[in-house]
């Protein structure tokens, strides 16, 4: 795989892993932060891959390769997450004592 492309379900993993260890390293604090809807914006390249689901693979593009890339052959995909506290059930706040909890993840 190239360095300028990731996994399109790696980005979002990591935006996912980077929310779960800004809650965990503001719990206890006295100000939290709810999190609001997180909109991400991505060039992707579809790719045919017969082991994906559908047949295709989007992979993510840093700048520098979609401008590498043919004019047709990317698309700008926007996904909007609205995080959630899987444990409570309510919005995710940065500060969130039940995901600094190491017990939920082992």
């Amino acid at each position: 795989m190239s360095h300028s492309r990731i996994d399109l379900t790696d980005a979002v993993q990591t935006i996912r892993d980077q929310l779960i260890a800004a809650a965990a390293r503001g719990s206890g604090q006295p100000v939290s932060f709810e999190v609001g809807t997180v909109q991400l914006e991505f060039t992707v390249q579809l790719e045919a891959d017969a082991q994906a689901r559908g047949g295709f693979k989007a992979w993510v593009l840093s700048g520098e390769a979609a401008a590498g890339v043919k004019a047709g052959h990317t698309q700008k995909v926007t996904l909007n997450l609205t995080p959630r506290n899987a444990y409570s059930h309510g919005s995710l706040e940065i500060g969130d004592e039940d995901l600094g909890r190491t017990d939920h993840f082992g």
